[in-house]
């Protein structure tokens, strides 16, 4: 049996020297170790074996099977350590080429526009007051003067959600809701930036959605030369130091008195374009909401913040489609465009 065993070992180290692949070595593994292999069959004879017999045959049989199974294990190693390096070598990715570009993105011209003038304000003392969108009536219109079925709605017609809740169709309510707040108290000084809602057709300067900022100002002896100096100075750090304003009276149905507001053009400091409207609140409406009877009152309103757009090297009026969407060609062209007016406006001053 000593024999059988030492010759079974000589042919299984000869058969797993020849093997070329695992799938042939899974074979041998089986042809020899397997329950039905010849290792376990004189294993079971064992059992005929005399006493003294036994554990000889027992030692040789057990490094019969080890001395295969070594060689055995090793062959799996080489063949996994060769099926890894195959697979690496499949899927190896060049990291030497440049990868693809990212794009990058682009703060919108409006939100530009609105922080630069929310920077200005704050430096003259102002905070940023913010307020809901879906507004109700009274303080959209009522609380500004402008009671039901009064004319001056008209210009003004919103999105309706009920008849008391609509879209509001310019930022005063957050003025309206600041008065109430304060309880008559002064100083205020407030700006109220956000979009706002009109009942327009789409065109190439009008928009059912448009941005706006408006500012109010509660203290006392505050005169109409405050507001001019505080627009003054506004238009000065938005557009440069050059920058002229005109007074114009106008009339605004919920205002006295009223004036509006030329800027001199940032480009090319010709004539200009209305763009700013300056407005100052009547004392009944002070009242109304909790000011003082000697707190003096300026308001400071932007027709729209697209019209200030200009400061971005063309009006944002003439982009009907882009004005409120995030068109990414439209970011890339405008964040471009803006470096390169700045740098001509610094030039300029």
């Amino acid at each position: 049996m000593k024999e059988r065993l030492l010759a079974l070992k000589e042919e299984a180290l000869q058969e797993l020297a020849q093997v070329a692949n695992q799938q042939r070595l899974n074979d041998l593994r089986i042809k020899y170790l397997g329950k039905k292999g010849p290792l376990t069959e004189i294993l079971r004879g064992m059992g005929g074996l005399s006493a003294e017999e036994r554990p000889v045959i027992g030692q040789v049989a057990n490094e019969v099977r080890g001395a295969i199974e070594e060689v055995i294990e090793a062959k799996q190693a080489e063949y996994a350590a060769a099926e890894t390096a195959a697979r690496l070598a499949a899927e190896t990715i060049d990291v030497t080429p440049p990868g693809r570009p990212v794009a990058r993105g682009a703060v919108h011209p409006l939100n530009k526009v609105i922080q630069e003038i929310e920077d200005i304000f704050i430096g003259m003392g102002y905070t940023v007051a913010e307020g809901p969108e879906v507004e109700q009536d009274y303080y959209n219109f009522e609380a500004l003067n402008l009671p039901k079925n009064h004319p001056a709605r008209d210009m003004q017609d919103s999105f309706y959600i009920t008849d008391e809740i609509l879209m509001r169709t310019q930022t005063s309510p957050v003025q309206v809701r600041t008065m109430e707040k304060m309880k008559g108290q002064a100083p205020v000084k407030i700006i109220c930036p956000g979009r706002v809602y009109r009942r327009d057709d789409d065109d190439a300067t009008h928009s059912h959605m448009f941005t706006q900022i408006e500012g109010l100002v509660i203290d006392r002896n505050i005169r109409m030369s405050d507001l001019k100096g505080t627009l003054l100075q506004f238009v000065r750090e938005l557009f440069g130091p050059n920058t002229q304003i005109r007074l114009r009276p106008s009339f605004f149905p919920f205002t006295e008195p009223s004036v509006e507001v030329d800027v001199t053009c940032a480009m090319c400091g010709g004539s200009g374009s209305p763009g700013v409207q300056a407005v100052g609140l009547a004392g009944n409406s002070r009242r109304r909401h909790g000011a003082s009877e000697c707190a003096g009152e300026g308001r400071l309103r932007s027709a729209g913040i697209q019209r200030l757009c200009v400061r971005h090297g063309r009006r944002a009026d003439g982009d009907a489609e882009v004005r409120y969407r995030g068109y990414p060609s439209f970011l890339y062209e405008r964040s471009a465009l803006l470096e390169a007016v700045r740098a001509f406006i610094r030039e300029g001053a």
